[in-house]
Order: structure tokens, then sequence, then C-alpha cells
């Protein structure tokens, strides 16, 4: 087989090796990344539920005033009475207190309904602070393992990264030049295998005359379909 093209072969191997990687260094943030996702949308919660709980209170608040408005008016009507003096204005009196009693039964009504929610949104964050707590006690061990697995990784992607320093050493120039072109564009399927008498970069069938040159490796070949180096597997040449 032609050196320079064994060069690209091996130099595409190594490639795929690094390119590899990155799915391995993805799954392996991703549980912590799915952690941390977790704590942020249970902080959020309890934030949200937090604030609904103060307008809530507010509005309770709002209808404690009223109420005592209201107590105070029928107060003043009930001393008012022992001033009347025209039936018409004993019906006046008995009309704003029959309002105002039917305002106060309102307005308790919609403090219980109101005390009712702000205590079930005190429930809630309770539950959302125990799940907060067990995440954080979690959360240090699910970054030391992803840790650890990171730092497997990286170790072994390292000496592929120095396999590639050595294989950039010795690799022609020329070649090297000609590979990186393809691979901008053809990524990890810059050198491809034929199989069948097909590119397995593009699938397209190649003539016999061009397989003829792949299988004798004296040259570097291209597919004339697509532009990928061809080669056959060392078993078959």
């Amino acid at each position: 087989m032609n050196q320079h093209l064994k060069q690209l072969i091996d130099l595409s191997r190594v490639d795929k090796e690094i390119d590899a990687f990155e799915p391995q260094i993805d799954e392996a943030n991703s549980k912590f990344e799915a952690a941390l996702a977790k704590k942020q949308s249970i902080d959020t919660d309890i934030e949200n539920l937090s604030n609904e709980i103060k307008d809530e209170q507010l509005k309770k608040h709002k209808n404690e005033l009223h109420l005592a408005e209201l107590s105070q008016k029928l107060d003043d009507n009930s001393r008012k009475s022992g001033e009347v003096k025209t039936e018409r204005e004993m019906k006046s009196l008995q009309l704003e207190e029959e309002i105002a009693k039917e305002q106060v039964t309102f307005a308790n009504e919609e403090i219980e309904r109101l005390e009712r929610i702000i205590e079930s949104k005190k429930e809630q964050v309770e539950a959302a602070k125990v799940s907060l707590s067990e995440i954080d006690a979690n959360l240090e061990s699910v970054k030391a393992e992803v840790d650890k697995k990171l730092e497997v990784i990286n170790n072994e992607r390292q000496k592929v990264f120095v396999e590639k320093e050595k294989l950039l050493g010795t690799t022609n120039q020329k070649g090297l030049a000609f590979y990186q072109k393809i691979r901008r564009w053809a990524k990890n399927t810059t050198v491809v295998v034929v199989e069948d008498q097909a590119c397995m970069g593009c699938n397209m069938l190649i003539s016999d005359k061009i397989l003829a040159d792949v299988i004798k490796a004296e040259e570097i070949t291209t597919c004339p379909h697509c532009g990928r180096i061809l080669h056959v597997e060392a078993t078959n040449e």
C-alpha cells in the first residue's frame, strides 16, 4: 500500500476516535446537568409559589380591612338606630345593615378561601424544599461521579491526541492538505472503504478501473462521484 495513503487512513481512524469522545463527554455531563436542571426548576417553583402566597396574603389583608370597615359601619348603624325619627330613615338604615351583613359574610368566606389557598401553597413550598434538599445532597455525589468519568475519558482522549500529533509529524504535507480539504465537508467520512464495488461515502458504484486502482493502492484514489478518499479493508487487499 502507498505509504501516503496508509498515513491518511491512519489519520482518518484517529480523527474518528477523537470525535467519538464528544458524545461520551456529553453523556457523562448529562446526568449532572439533568440534576442541576431539576434543582433550578424546583428553585423556580418555590419562587413562583412564594410570590403567589404574597399575592394571596395581600388579597386576604384587603378583605380583612374591608371587614373591619363593615364592622365599623354596623356599629355606626346600631348607634344611629336610636336616633331614627321616621320610618323611611329606619328602612334605609335596615337596608344598609342588610347589605353590610351580606358583605361581611362574603368577606369572611373569601378570607377563609384565601387562607386555604395560602396553606395549600405553603405545603407545596415545604414539599418542594424537601425535594430540593434531597437533590442538593445528591448533587455533590453526582458531580464527583461525573468528574471521575470525565477524567477517564480525557486521559484516553489525550492518548489519541498524542497519536495524532505523531501522525501529523510524519504525514506528507501535500497529502495532509488534500485530506483536510475533504474533511472540511466530509467530516469522518473523508476516507471510506469500497464494498461491493461501491463507495461507502456516497453509495455510488465505481468503475472496474477505479476499483482496480483502489485495490492496488499504489496511489491515493478518490471517488469520481463524491471526491472521498477510497481504500479497501486490509483483509481484502
